[in-house]
C-alpha cells in the first residue's frame, strides 16, 4: 500500500489551486552558486530551527518526536478509513495516511546517509526502521484492505470517480496484493517480518556500497600512493579513479575498492534470499515476477539482450580502446575493466580535439545554474531563485536552497542543493524526495521539497567551482529529477513527481542530458568565468559529436548490469555464488575479463532501489530519445508543442496511463492516452494542450 520511495502513476492537478505569492528577498541563482555562502553572525540568544524547517529536528532526539507524531496520526487515519463509507473520500484518507508516513520516512531516509553528524544519522536510521515496520503492518491490515475493497468492488461507484482517483485506488490495492493480504494471519505476520528484514538489509548493503577500502601503503608502489588519501600507514581508496591517466592508479583503485568484503557479501546474499522468500510466500515464483508485475516487462524470462559476441559495435569500440592503450602503453596493451572510461575519453579528445580542462572555465557552477534557469524559463515559464535558509534548516553551510516559481501559478516547491564534496559524504549523484506534493482538503497545495546531491569540487581562492562537461551533464540529469518532482503537481501525494512507475523514472532526467548537449542551449549560458567570452560553437559541436564515440560499449555495459540484476532476482537458490555469476555474466554480456578477487556487485547500489528493474534505464533512454526527436530536435525551447504520436512495442499500455503526465508547458499539462493494442503494439498519444 505505501511503497513510499518507489511508487506511483501520473495525474494532473485540477482547477482551484491558488497561486503562491512570491518573495522579494530571493537572489539571482547564478550569482548564488558562484560565491561562497555568507556565514551567519553568531547569535547566542536565537533559537536553532530544525532540518528542512521541521521544528522538532533541531536535535537528533527530534526524530523520535516526529516519528511518534506520525504513528499517532496513522492510528487516527486508519480508524477514519475503516469507518468512512466507500467513495472518493476513502482515497483521500489513504493518501493522507501515505503522506503522514512518507514525510517522516523520506526525510529520515536522506538524513541517515547524508548528515555529517553521526547522532543525526543514527536517529534517522532508527526512525526509518520504525516507520518501515508500520508500513509493512499496514500493507497486511485486513480491516484497512476491506475498506478499500468495498470501493473497488462497487462498479457504479468506481465509474463515477475521475481517472486519477480511480488509478490511485487501484495502486493502493496493488500494494496490498503483492504484500500478501490474501494470506492467513500467521503468514501475513511472516511477510511483515520478511519485509522489515529486507528494509534493514537494504540499508546496510546500501551504506556498504560507498564505504572506502584501506590497504597498507607499503603494498603499493611509492609513485602512485600520492594519488590516494593517506591514513597513517594506510592508503584509503574511496572510488575507482576511472579517469586517472596512470594505468597503475586505475588498476590499484579497481582491485582495492572492489576487493570482496565478507560483511557486504553476507548482506547481499541475505537480501536476495529474503526477497526470494517473500516473493514465494505471497505467491510468486521469483522476486522478479513480483517486482515486474504491472511494468512494461510484465514478467521475467531469459535475458533477451543480445550477448556480447553479437554486439559488433561494442567489439569495434573495444578494439579502438586496445589500439589507443597499445599506443600509449605498448608494454601492457590488454584492455581491462578499469580501462574503458579513460581510453574512451582519450579517443574522444584526440579525434575531436576535446580536452576537458579547456571547457571547465566556461562551465562555472553559477553559469550552469543560470543556464538551467534560462532553459526552464523559456520552456516552462519557471524561474529558480536562491533563498537564504534559516538557522538549522540545512545540514551543512554550503547547501543552497532554491525556490521554484512558475510565472502564473507562483511558488511550486523547494530544491536543496547539496553539491559539494565533504568527508564521509556518499560519492554519488542522486535525487531525494523529502516531501511530495498533494492537494490538501482545505484547497491549499502541499509544496514538494527535494534534495539534489552531487560531489563537485569547492571553489578556490582564484576561481568559482568549475565543471567538466561530464559534471555539467550530470547536473542537468539530476535537475531533471528535481523538476519532475516540482512539476508533477498531482492531487495525490502517492503518485507525485518521481513516485512514478520505475519504467519511466529516468525519462525526464535523461531528456535533460539532450538539452545539455545542444549548442542552442549551451550557448545561452557557457561563458568564460574571467573574460565573459562565450564558448565557441565549434567547441560545443566537437563535444556533442564526441558523445557518439564508444557509445556501443557504454550501452553494452548497461545491458550487462540489467542482465546481472535479473539473474540475481531470478530462480533461487542461485546456481552459483554471486561473484561467479558476475564473472560469467560479465564475460558473456560485456566482453572484458573478470578480475580475480574483485566483487563489483558489492558496489552495485541500484540493486536496492532498482531490484529486478534496472532494465528501466535502457527503457527510459529509448523513450527520452523519442521525446527529444519528436518534440525538441528542431527547437529545444519549443513550449508550444503539437500532438506527438509514439508507436511502442508494448502488448498493453493501460498501466502507462498517467505515467508520463508530468510536464507543465507554460502552465499547461501534458496528457498521455492510449489506444487498444493492435498487432502487439500500442500507440501512445502525448498531447501538449
Amino acid at each position: 500500500m505505501f511503497e513510499f520511495w518507489r511508487r506511483a502513476a501520473r495525474g494532473s492537478l485540477g482547477a482551484g489551486i491558488q497561486a503562491r505569492r512570491v518573495s522579494t528577498s530571493w537572489s539571482p541563482v547564478g550569482a548564488a552558486f558562484n560565491v561562497k555562502p555568507q556565514g551567519r553572525r553568531l547569535d547566542l540568544f536565537s533559537e536553532r530551527g530544525g532540518l528542512f524547517g521541521v521544528p522538532e529536528l533541531n536535535a537528533p532526539e527530534g526524530f523520535y518526536i516526529a516519528q511518534e507524531e506520525a504513528l499517532r496520526k496513522t492510528e487516527l487515519l486508519v480508524e477514519r478509513a475503516c469507518s468512512t463509507p466507500p467513495g472518493p473520500q476513502t482515497v483521500l484518507i489513504f493518501d493522507e495516511l501515505s503522506d503522514a508516513l512518507c514525510r517522516v520516512a523520506d526525510l529520515a531516509d536522506f538524513v541517515k546517509i547524508a548528515h555529517p553528524e553521526p547522532a543525526f544519522r543514527e536517529a534517522a536510521e532508527e526512525t526509518c526502521r520504525s516507520i518501515g515496520t508500520m508500513v509493512e503492518k499496514l500493507n497486511t491490515n485486513v480491516e484497512l484492505y476491506q475498506s478499500l475493497q468495498k470501493l473497488l468492488s462497487d462498479k457504479k461507484l468506481m465509474d463515477s470517480l475521475d481517472v486519477e482517483t480511480r488509478r490511485v485506488a487501484e495502486l493502493f490495492m496493488f500494494d496490498f496484493e503483492i504484500s500478501g493480504i490474501h494470506l492467513d494471519e500467521e503468514k501475513r505476520k511472516r511477510a511483515v517480518d520478511l519485509n522489515v528484514k529486507i528494509l534493514d538489509l537494504s540499508s546496510k548493503f546500501l551504506m556498504g556500497t560507498n564505504f572506502p577500502n584501506k590497504i597498507e601503503k607499503h603494498l603499493l608502489p611509492d609513485h602512485i600512493c600520492h594519488n590516494f588519501v593517506r591514513d597513517g600507514d594506510h592508503v584509503v581508496v574511496d572510488g575507482l579513479h576511472a579517469e586517472a591517466p596512470n594505468d597503475l592508479v586505475r588498476e590499484a583503485a579497481y582491485r582495492i575498492f572492489l576487493y570482496p568484503n565478507a560483511s557486504q557479501l553476507k548482506y547481499l546474499e541475505e537480501l536476495l534470499s529474503n526477497r526470494d522468500l517473500l516473493a514465494k510466500l505471497v505467491g510468486y515464483s521469483t522476486f522478479s515476477h513480483r517486482a515486474l508485475q504491472g511494468t512494461i516487462a510484465q514478467k521475467p524470462g531469459k535475458p533477451s539482450y543480445p550477448p556480447f559476441k553479437d554486439k559488433m559495435g561494442t567489439i569495434k569500440d573495444f578494439e579502438m580502446m586496445r589500439q589507443m592503450k597499445m599506443k600509449l602503453n605498448p608494454q601492457n596493451s590488454e584492455l581491462m575493466p578499469w580501462d574503458p572510461p579513460y581510453y574512451s575519453g582519450v579517443i574522444r579528445a584526440e579525434r575531436y580535439n576535446i580536452e576537458p580542462s579547456l571547457y571547465c572555465p566556461f562551465f562555472s557552477l553559477g553559469a550552469c545554474m543560470e543556464g538551467l534557469n534560462i532553459l526552464f524559463n523559456k520552456l516552462l515559464g519557471i524561474s529558480l531563485y536562491a533563498e537564504q535558509p534559516a538557522k538549522g534548516e540545512v545540514w551543512c553551510e554550503d547547501v543552497r536552497k532554491l525556490a521554484v516559481v512558475h510565472e502564473s501559478e507562483g511558488l511550486l516547491g523547494y530544491i536543496y542543493c547539496d553539491f559539494f564534496q565533504r568527508a564521509d559524504k556518499p560519492y554519488q549523484d542522486c535525487h531525494f524526495t523529502i516531501r511530495g506534493g498533494r492537494l490538501k482538503e482545505d484547497g491549499d497545495y502541499q509544496l514538494p521539497v527535494v534534495v539534489l546531491m552531487l560531489n563537485l569540487p569547492h571553489s578556490s581562492r582564484n576561481s568559482p567551482t568549475l565543471l567538466t562537461p561530464g559534471m555539467m551533464e550530470n547536473l542537468f540529469h539530476e535537475m531533471g529529477h528535481a523538476m519532475h518532482s516540482m512539476l508533477g503537481r498531482t492531487r495525490y501525494q502517492h503518485v507525485t513527481g518521481t513516485r512514478c512507475p520505475t519504467d519511466f523514472a529516468e525519462v525526464p532526467s535523461i531528456l535533460m542530458e539532450y538539452f545539455s548537449n545542444d549548442y542552442r542551449v549551451v550557448n545561452q549560458f557557457a561563458r568564460h568565468y574571467q573574460t565573459g567570452q562565450p564558448l565557441p560553437k565549434n567547441m560545443v559541436s566537437r563535444l556533442c559529436d564526441s558523445k557518439k564515440v564508444c557509445a556501443a560499449a557504454d550501452m553494452q555495459l548497461q545491458v550487462f548490469y540489467a542482465t546481472l540484476d535479473q539473474i540475481y532476482h531470478g530462480k533461487h537458490p542461485l546456481r552459483k555464488p554471486t561473484t561467479d555469476i558476475l564473472k560469467e555474466t560479465q564475460e558473456k554480456f560485456y566482453g572484458l575479463p573478470y578480475v580475480p578477487n574483485t566483487a563489483w556487485q558489492l558496489r552495485f547500489s541500484h540493486l536496492v532501489g532498482y531490484g529486478a528493474k534496472y532494465y528501466s534505464y535502457l527503457m527510459s533512454r529509448a523513450v527520452a530519445s523519442m521525446v527529444w526527436k519528436e518534440c525538441f530536435l528542431q527547437d529545444p525551447f519549443n513550449s508550444l508543442l503539437p500532438t506527438c504520436y509514439f508507436v511502442l512495442p508494448f502488448a498493453d499500455c493501460r498501466h502507462l496511463v498517467c505515467s508520463l503526465d508530468f510536464i507543465i508547458f507554460k502552465g499547461s499539462t501534458a496528457k498521455l492516452d492510449y489506444s487498444k493494442s493492435v498487432s502487439g503494439t500500442a500507440t501512445l498519444y502525448w498531447r501538449f494542450l
